[in-house]
């Protein structure tokens, strides 16, 4: 199941270094098996979203690129839906992304938005 376009079109991405950093430094995290979400209020109330995997995961660039594709995938499905809006999203790959089922993850970002108390 994958979102729409116009659902897709709700999530504003991240791109900005500095973004990222305020994010990691002042908002909140919760760690699952598959994947690690970042998250802190902005002032636009919209939803925004951003992906990072480090080298730290794994060395080869093909395989951490995989991992961002199903973390964007992921996100396109859960977060139009599931997520609360005004707040910023980071998605962290872990080494377990890359091999855990799609619908597990899902679950992951699920279980993380909860924790967070974030889940719509």
């Amino acid at each position: 199941m994958h979102a729409s376009k116009e659902q897709q079109d709700s999530l504003i991405q991240i791109k900005k270094r500095s973004d990222f950093l305020t994010i990691q430094n002042k908002g909140r995290k919760w760690v699952s098996h598959g994947l690690i979400v970042q998250v802190a209020e902005n002032e636009n109330g919209h939803k925004r979203i951003g992906y990072t995997v480090s080298k730290k995961v794994d060395k080869s660039a093909v395989k951490r690129n995989r991992i961002k594709r199903r973390l964007r995938a992921v996100a396109a499905d859960v977060l139009p839906t599931g997520a609360k809006e005004g707040q910023d999203y980071i998605l962290v790959g872990r080494p377990q992304t890359l091999i855990r089922p799609y619908e597990t993850l899902c679950n992951d970002l699920r279980w993380c938005l909860r924790k967070l108390e974030l889940a719509k």
